[in-house]
């Protein structure tokens, strides 16, 4: 199987890259979502550690039961050769209508197929009120590539 992309990077292939993974997890589908990494792919999720699909699966399974209505953006901070950095906010809210905005940082290690064998997300948390919300839903065609505010 492959995933292209793939590396080494080049300015054009990076945030093609960033923008496939970010429309894939705002699907917010598990099996989708998992089949952009190696069967043996390993992730630091926070204070998590993840191993093979198998486990990405039953991840995004429980982090998505949990963080509804999750809304993602990606942008491309840097890149070499097989890996990338990537910026991204999300927002969702909890079962109980609290809404959330989640900054993090995640670098990506690539495969020679284009597949992600490792990923390493570090993430905050905002509380914000519904009235604060600026990510609604995927991307809109037009709005591909462009950067995410910061605050």
């Amino acid at each position: 199987m492959t995933r292209p992309p793939f590396p080494p990077f080049t300015a054009e292939t990076a945030h093609a890259k960033v923008q496939a993974a970010e429309d894939a997890w705002n699907t917010r589908d598990p099996e989708r979502v998992a089949l952009a990494y190696t069967p043996d792919s390993t992730w630091r999720n926070r204070d998590e550690f993840v191993t093979g699909r198998a486990e990405i699966i039953a991840f995004l399974t429980r982090k998505w039961a949990k963080e509804l209505d999750y809304a993602l953006r990606k942008d491309l901070w840097a890149f070499t050769g097989d890996r990338i950095a990537v910026r991204f906010q999300y927002e969702c809210h909890d079962a109980d209508g609290r809404w959330w905005r989640s900054y993090g940082n995640e670098l990506w290690e690539f495969d020679a197929d284009g597949l992600m064998r490792r990923r390493e997300a570090s993430i905050n948390d905002l509380r914000i009120t519904a009235e604060e919300r600026r990510i609604f839903g995927p991307r809109q065609a037009g709005d591909q590539g462009m950067s995410i505010p910061l605050a």
